[in-house]
C-alpha cells in the first residue's frame, strides 16, 4: 500500500503532529469525500505500508522530526512557484524560509527523496511569459543541486476556483505559448542539472524533451526503497495522470495556505470551521466519530514482490544495470 499525504490538504504544514501520530499509533480513519458517513480505518503499520508520498508547500514543522519516518520508504513533492501573496497569500516567506526548508530537507534525506513542483502556471498582465522564465531560472539557480526534478502543470480553472482567481486577470493559454514556455524551462533546467516533467497534461510535449509525470511514483519508490512493487495505475484519477495505485488520507477544506487556484478548498469559512475542529490526536483529521458513523475497516496489504533491487536506477527512471 502507498500512502499519499495529500492532494487534499497540505498536512507536513498544518498537521504534522497529527501525522506521526498515526504513524505511532499505526492507523487512521479516513472519511469518504462522497459520503461523509462512511469511515475507512486503515492500518499504517510498516509490514503493510510500503511508502509515504508528501504533498506540501511548506515542509518546516517535519524537518526536526524526519527520523520518525525511519521505519518508512518516503519520498516530498515540494511547491514552490513565483507567485506573489496575490495568489498564495498565507504562505511564509520563499527567500527566507521556504527556499532554506528546500535545501535542508534534501541535504537531510537526499535529493531523489525532494521533487520541486512548479504549478499550476498561468498567465496574467503580472505573471507573463518573461516573469514565468525569470524567476523559475531564479528558483532554478537554488533548488537545482537539492533535486533531481521539477514537475510543472498548467492552470485548470474548477467551478469552485472560477470566482477566487478572476481578480487576476488570467489569460487564456494555448499549446503554443505552453512550448514557449516549456522549452525555455527545459534550457534552464538543464544548466543546472535537473529534468522536467508535466503533471496530468493532455498536450504531448516530447519534442522538447518533457514527458508525463508519475507524482505517486513506483520508480522512484522502487530506488528508495530497494524493492520492487506489484502496483497498477491508479484509476480514480484523470485518464492523463500517470501515478500508481494509493490511498489518501487528506481531507478537502482543511488547507489554510489560501492559494486562490486550490481546488480543494471550496470557501475560507468551511476551512477554518474544519481547522477549529483539528485534534492532533484524534484518528481523523478533522471532527470526532459520531453514532451516525459506519467504520469499515479498509483491506490492504503490502504491495512488495519481494525481490530486492540490486541495481540502483538513474535519475531519469532507467536503470543502470
Amino acid at each position: 500500500m502507498i500512502i499519499s499525504a495529500s492532494r487534499r490538504t497540505d498536512i507536513p504544514s498544518y498537521f504534522s503532529d497529527w501525522m506521526f501520530h498515526r504513524l505511532k499509533e499505526k492507523y487512521v480513519l479516513v472519511r469518504n469525500p462522497m459520503n461523509m458517513h462512511q469511515v475507512s480505518k486503515i492500518d499504517l503499520s510498516p509490514d503493510v505500508l510500503d511508502a509515504i508520498v508528501f504533498w506540501t508547500k511548506n515542509p518546516i514543522p517535519m524537518l526536526k522530526r524526519l527520523n520518525e519516518l525511519s521505519d518508512y520508504t518516503y519520498y516530498f513533492q515540494v511547491t514552490l512557484s513565483a507567485y506573489g501573496p496575490d495568489v498564495e497569500p498565507d504562505l511564509p516567506s520563499k527567500n527566507k524560509m521556504l527556499i532554506p526548508a528546500f535545501q535542508k530537507l534534501s541535504k537531510e534525506i537526499g535529493k531523489e527523496k525532494v521533487i520541486w513542483r512548479y504549478d499550476p502556471i498561468f498567465f496574467s498582465g503580472q505573471y507573463t511569459m518573461d516573469y514565468h522564465c525569470k524567476y523559475f531560472r531564479v528558483l532554478a539557480s537554488k533548488l537545482g543541486e537539492y533535486t533531481e526534478k521539477c514537475t510543472v502543470s498548467f492552470l485548470d480553472v474548477y467551478r469552485n476556483t472560477e470566482r477566487n482567481l478572476s481578480p487576476l486577470g488570467i489569460m487564456k493559454d494555448t499549446y503554443e505559448m505552453q512550448m514557449e514556455l516549456l522549452e525555455q524551462f527545459v534550457n534552464i533546467a538543464k544548466e543546472y542539472g535537473f529534468y522536467i516533467d508535466a503533471c496530468a497534461e493532455k498536450n504531448d510535449y516530447k519534442t522538447i524533451g518533457i514527458g508525463h509525470a508519475k507524482c505517486i511514483d513506483q520508480e522512484r519508490i522502487e530506488r528508495i526503497g530497494g524493492f520492487r512493487l506489484n502496483v497498477g495505475k491508479d484509476t480514480n484519477q484523470r485518464a492523463e495522470c500517470g501515478c500508481v495505485s494509493s490511498i489518501d488520507i487528506g481531507a478537502y477544506n482543511t488547507c489554510k495556505n489560501g492559494c486562490l487556484y486550490c481546488y480543494a478548498n471550496h470557501s475560507g469559512k468551511m476551512v477554518s470551521k474544519n481547522f477549529q475542529m483539528h485534534n492532533p490526536k484524534s484518528p481523523l483529521l478533522f471532527g470526532e466519530i459520531n453514532e451516525s458513523d459506519i467504520i469499515k475497516e479498509r483491506k490492504v496489504k503490502s504491495l512488495k514482490d519481494g525481490q530486492m533491487i540490486l541495481f540502483e536506477r538513474g535519475y531519469n527512471g532507467i536503470y543502470d544495470s
